[in-house]
């Protein structure tokens, strides 16, 4: 009961600091946004940095209402990490607002990207891609066809061929129903605008979220104004038709900003915990929460480790993973989720 009063108490600190909004800030990643200028929606949600891409999420909804990338053509040509298909939940949401990794079981539906692993250009951003809290439910053959093939590839080909920094938008709308014990909302369409600065132009792809989803033509970036009630604030002269090059952003040496990422352990290791327990006394560490679904001895195990050498105490959080004959790996996997500061 004590445990249980104290979990409630940490939970009420939690969303007094960490309010809703229908203003998103993004203080640690403005620089990820076309003129540092923040979109504009009426749409409740919580603002989430990660080092190479921004969420503004729906706890409602319980998946983005939008992601942002800044690409270039230098970033997309360098050697990419290897796909790590590591999903896990998102430790800075409660866990009321969180989806899960059980609600996506059994559903049809792909945990489907927003900022795509495709686009990740190191290990760290590749692995931050893989929370929960980037993905949406996506109609399979959607995600793994017309999607990726007719969309996130076309999109990078474009970044590769140009000359300035590109800004992605990505997310969802409408709704088809739920997924899960959470309830996570199933959107009726998905959408990707693409912003080049340099050339004043601007498009979005816009389909709907099934397995029988066909392209059609590029909308306007008025016309997914007017679909998604979201300002994103681009500076688009659309007065004129000819292209104008834009004022070069100056370049940002700000630090990753990805205070929270996860290690994963398919097994006990000694040299993961070991790190961990020299990172937390090194002052590196604010929290660390420790997920599992049928491990729960490693998990257990891990816990009593790093109480028994540091003065931190993880949270235990169970969580279950959908089956698939892909990830069954997952089931017996333990994510510990670091909080650095």
């Amino acid at each position: 009961m004590k445990s249980h009063r104290q979990f409630l108490v940490l939970a009420v600190l939690f969303g007094l600091l960490n309010p809703l909004s229908a203003f998103a800030l993004f203080q640690d990643c403005k620089d990820l946004f076309p003129g540092q200028k923040i979109p504009s929606t009426q749409q409740v949600g919580r603002d989430l940095c990660f080092d190479s891409f921004a969420i503004y999420y729906s706890p409602s909804d319980k998946k983005p209402i939008y992601t942002v990338e800044k690409l270039s053509r230098e970033q997309l040509l360098a050697p990419h990490p290897k796909r790590s298909n590591q999903f896990y939940e998102e430790a800075r949401l409660p866990l009321a607002e969180r989806s899960l990794l059980s609600d996506y079981r059994g559903s049809g539906y792909d945990r489907g990207h927003n900022a795509p692993a495709g686009d990740m250009t190191n290990e760290r951003s590749m692995t931050q891609s893989f929370s929960l809290a980037n993905m949406m439910p996506q109609a399979r053959q959607n995600n793994q066809g017309i999607w990726a093939k007719n969309v996130e590839e076309p999109t990078r080909l474009y970044v590769k061929r140009a000359a300035g920094d590109i800004y992605v938008y990505t997310g969802s709308t409408g709704n088809s129903g739920s997924i899960g014990s959470g309830r996570v909302t199933i959107p009726s369409h998905l959408y990707k605008l693409v912003y080049d600065p340099s050339k004043n132009l601007a498009w979005a792809y816009w389909i709907e979220n099934t397995n029988e989803a066909t392209m059609t033509p590029p909308i306007s970036y008025q016309d997914l104004v007017q679909k998604t009630g979201i300002d994103f604030q681009l500076a688009l002269n659309t007065g004129t038709t000819k292209a104008q090059a834009a004022t070069p952003e100056p370049k940002s040496n700000k630090a990753m900003v990805g205070g929270w990422y996860p290690v994963f352990f398919d097994d006990y290791s000694s040299i993961k915990i070991d790190q961990l327990i020299n990172h937390i006394k090194e002052g590196q560490v604010v929290s660390i929460e420790i997920q599992y679904d049928r491990n729960s001895d490693l998990a257990k195990k891990i816990v009593a480790q790093i109480a028994l050498q540091t003065s931190i105490t993880p949270v235990l959080v169970h969580s279950s993973p959908p089956d698939s004959v892909t990830v069954t790996y997952e089931r017996n996997r333990v994510t510990a989720i670091i909080r650095s500061r």
